[in-house]
């Protein structure tokens, strides 16, 4: 047995990591478990208390509520749009960062990726909701060519989160550009293919898996994003809000953990629509 280990690193790895790993498996579905349980019970409407009684009037209201709906449209449309926001950044950055920049700039410019993650959330996100502000740099900047600011709202949410969730598409498609042979890129121009061409046959196809990996985390983390709506967000909400308010404020666990079902069936469909892609294979 010993010897069987010795010769097969990633055995003895897999057995190293698996009653962590296990554990850690059995506490995250444990969690939805009780996120699900909690979700179809009620409160008293007389003394507040939770009800332990099976009741579908949670979801009832969320389909059925117009504010509700609004409320998850928008929160999708804006997971998106960060999602394309980011890739369509982080695309040009990757590339340099991959096939253009010496090895020494490449390890300056990854650390630069990274130094964002390191600052606190919360001074990055008040720092946008200043220079959002009326009288912040963005609207002197923009007041001499007649523009303004676009305050707080929907605009500076995107903007926001996208510049947060930014380094988590970044590396994935630097990692997933690193790995592609330059002599395919090679190949494609002695075949006479133009930059364009190039980019859509050659690059973007191996680019794929890696824009799915990115696209895991803005997309998720965009869609149970509470306090960058609460900073910059003005009067608008998200689920994460809804949640956020029914537990602490509104008393009402019930509600809030059937509000929070949302994101993760969502994300569900999502990851289940990555891998029959195929993409989460080449990863």
């Amino acid at each position: 047995m010993s010897g069987l280990l010795h010769r097969h690193p990633r055995l003895r790895l897999g057995l190293l990591l698996g009653p962590p790993m296990l554990w850690l498996g059995v506490a995250y579905l444990g969690a939805l478990a009780a996120l699900f349980i909690t979700s179809v019970w009620s409160v008293d409407g007389f003394t507040g208390a939770v009800t332990r009684e099976w009741t579908l009037q949670n979801f009832r209201d969320l389909f059925t509520v117009d504010v509700y709906r609004t409320i998850t449209i928008r929160t999708l449309l804006v997971a998106v749009g960060v999602t394309v926001i980011d890739a369509v950044i982080a695309l040009p950055i990757a590339l340099y960062m991959a096939k253009v920049a010496s090895p020494r700039l490449q390890r300056i410019l990854v650390i630069a990726v990274l130094t964002p993650l390191w600052a606190s959330y919360l001074v990055k996100a008040y720092a946008w909701r200043g220079m959002l502000s009326s009288s912040g740099p963005i609207a002197w900047i923009a007041q001499p060519f007649g523009l303004d600011t676009p305050g707080y709202g929907l605009t500076a949410t995107v903007i926001t989160l996208a510049y947060l969730w930014l380094p988590y598409m970044i590396l994935p498609m630097y990692a997933g550009l690193e790995r592609l042979p330059n002599s395919l890129l090679e190949a494609s121009a002695d075949l006479g293919a133009t930059t364009a061409t190039t980019m859509r046959r050659v690059v973007l196809p191996v680019l794929f898996p890696a824009f799915i990996a990115g696209s895991i985390f803005t997309f998720s983390l965009t869609l149970g994003d509470y306090i960058a709506v609460k900073i910059v967000g003005g009067a608008n909400q998200m689920l994460g809000n809804v949640v956020y308010d029914n537990f602490l404020t509104g008393n009402n666990m019930p509600f809030a953990a059937a509000v929070s079902t949302i994101p993760v069936v969502i994300m569900l469909v999502y990851l289940t629509a990555a891998r029959r892609s195929g993409a989460l294979d080449n990863l």
